[in-house]
Formats: C-alpha cells, structure tokens, sequence
C-alpha cells in the first residue's frame, strides 16, 4: 500500500497519474497547504523540506519498515521500478526519459511557477519578472515542441514517467497565457494524455477530496 500525501497540485497530480496508470493500491492522505499542513511535525518527518507529495510505501520490496519518499522525481522513479512500468529497461530510451525528468524538475516547474507567481500571486506587478518568465516559459514550450515533433513520447516511442512528470504543468497553460496551438506538437501530446482513462480517474480523484 501507498500513502500518498497530496494537494492538487501540479506536483501532486505527478503522483496519481502514476499510481492510476500502474494501478497500484494507494490512499490520499490530504495535506492542506492553504492551513500550513506542510509545517506539522508528523509531515515534516516524512517531507523534511515542507512540500507535497511524499509517500510512504508500507510494503517496500526489501520486506522492512515502511519507506517513506519525498521530491516527485524521486517518487516517481522509485515508483516505476518498484512496478516495472512507465520506465523502459532499455538502456538509450531509459536514460533519455531520466534526462527529460530532470529537465521537468529543474526547467519547467521551476519557471512555470515563477511565471504563475508574479502574473498572479505577487503583491504587486513587476513587469521585468513577468516578461522575464514569460520568455522563458515559451522558450521551454520550443523545447518541448521540438521534442515531441521527433517523437510520439518524451523518452521515445513509449508514454513514461517524463510525460507524466511534465503533463501536470502543461495542464496549467491558461494560467500561464500560453496558447497551446502555437506548439501543435505540444497540444497533440497533451490532449492523448488528457484522454486516457487514468487521467480522468486521476484528475476525478483530486476533485474528490
């Protein structure tokens, strides 16, 4: 079983799109950012830098004590070999899709959340940030279009978990002004993960609690 400590979040949303498309047993345990839940002491030994997700396998493969993960690259990829999917074993497209998580965790959640702040959450306009961030938000949008125009998947010819690390932040494009049709190969990727089943189920589960 997976504990799986959540907000619906871009980061959170990581986390149920996998355990949806594994169809791994999980249960949510809601962390409410917005009431400072991140800060208890119980959450914080689970998640020693105060963010969501975090997990705690109670059956992790060694058969010892429940381990418990925090950081969404490192879950995910903790995940995916604990199950044996959404991960190839194969040396190239493994290590392709590994590059593209990392380029999520340090490229595009970063700036996107840079370009969210200070369109909307800065006590007041900045117009050198919000240019700042916006170029670069659509920079990234070029990468990633120049990516998917080579190939069907971030890692190659198989949906995995670079996709399903980047696709959350996608999904926030309005707030972002981006316009997907300007990345016609960025829309056709995100509209065939906005459609498989264990997206709905995932983003129903959100909606949920």
């Amino acid at each position: 079983m997976i504990d799986l400590y959540y907000a619906p979040t871009a980061n959170g949303h990581k986390i149920t799109l996998f355990l949806e498309e594994a169809q791994l047993e999980y249960r949510i345990q809601r962390v409410d950012i917005s009431k400072g839940d991140q800060f208890r002491p119980d959450f914080l030994a689970i998640s020693p830098n105060n963010k969501i997700p975090a997990i705690v396998d109670t059956h992790p493969a060694d058969g010892g004590a429940p381990l418990s993960l925090f950081e969404s690259a490192e879950i995910l990829l903790y995940l995916a070999e604990k199950t044996g999917k959404l991960l190839s074993g194969e040396l190239r497209e493994r290590h392709v899709t590994l590059q593209w998580l990392v380029w999520q965790v340090s490229e595009l959640g970063p700036m996107l959340a840079q370009n969210y702040h200070f369109n909307h959450a800065a006590p007041q306009p900045i117009p050198y940030a919000i240019e700042r961030f916006q170029v670069e938000t659509h920079r990234l949008y070029n990468v990633l279009n120049k990516r998917l125009e080579k190939s069907p998947w971030l890692g190659g010819d198989h949906y995995s978990i670079a996709d399903i690390a980047c696709w959350p932040w996608v999904n926030t494009h309005v707030s972002h002004r981006v316009d997907l049709a300007s990345w016609p190969a960025v829309n056709n990727w995100f509209e065939r993960i906005r459609t498989r089943p264990a997206t709905d189920r995932a983003l129903q589960k959100s909606q949920q609690i």
